[in-house]
């Protein structure tokens, strides 16, 4: 277990939960929090057992978004300018959303109660979305003279139609998250999205763990890159993986109709 003053990492087999801890104000990002979801992914990238994350937020509600208190410094993130490419492609906050996409293995997020600004952009950078149907989102920048600048431009493209996102942005309407799963924003609408999503890890965390974190890499991918490239990334992972040691299992197990081995990357 990992433990700070904003968040946690607990273990269930090879299901990693990552719990946002500010409670008592709805887990709202302020520079701590951003450090501490960094520094959770960074961890969690190096950890091999881990087949599967679940992101979600402890109290009443996912994440409210940027703590005010944190606007207008001109200190904040570090002392960096936000053009700063601190982490990789990407600042701190930007990395708070996209660490979660960059891990080998899928995420999925639990949402709940409030979900607004920065914290839907860190919604979105799991892999799929599970969202309580009375859960209320908004892309919520506009409101405050700034624009979603959290990975969200990146996170969304291919989920939310152009000219729904452009109105949800220019508005910063909030909806729900029925409207959420119609609008591309979730990937499934469940009364307890933190028991689906666990269940739905478990589930994922026993396929072969190299087929899982190389179909991964691929749906990374295939946005960015032409028609041939796209078949020929697809040959080299199958390729990598065809005879496998996990492969095999998978073959084997299936025949034998119990449950698969698997060894860990």
């Amino acid at each position: 277990m990992k433990t700070t003053d904003r968040l946690s990492i607990t273990h269930d087999g090879h299901v990693a939960h990552v719990l946002l801890t500010r409670p008592d104000k709805m887990n709202a990002l302020d520079e701590a929090m951003f450090d501490a979801i960094v520094d959770a992914g960074h961890y969690l990238y190096d950890q091999g057992s881990v087949r599967c994350v679940v992101l979600s937020g402890a109290g009443k509600s996912f994440c409210a978004g940027l703590d005010l208190s944190s606007m207008g410094r001109e200190d904040r993130w570090n002392d960096a300018p936000l053009t700063a490419r601190t982490h990789g492609n990407a600042n701190l906050p930007q990395q708070a959303a996209m660490v979660w996409r960059k891990l080998p293995m899928p995420v999925i997020a639990a949402v709940h109660g409030v979900c607004f600004g920065g914290g839907l952009q860190i919604a979105s950078g799991p892999d799929i979305r599970i969202v309580a149907p009375d859960a209320r989102l908004s892309i919520m920048e506009t409101r405050w003279g700034l624009v979603p600048d959290m990975g969200g431009y990146v996170l969304w493209r291919g989920n939310v139609r152009d000219d729904v996102l452009r109105e949800l942005i220019y508005t910063h309407r909030e909806f729900s998250g029925e409207d959420a799963l119609a609008l591309g924003f979730a990937t499934h609408v469940d009364a307890n999205p933190l028991a689906r999503a666990m269940a739905l890890a478990q589930e994922i965390a026993a396929q072969s763990p190299h087929a899982i974190r190389a179909a991964k890499a691929l749906s990374n991918r295939m946005h960015d890159l032409s028609v041939d490239e796209v078949l020929l990334a697809e040959s080299h992972a199958q390729h990598v993986l065809m005879l496998s040691r996990n492969q095999r299992e998978a073959v084997q197990a299936g025949l034998e109709r119990r449950a698969a081995e698997f060894v860990d990357p």
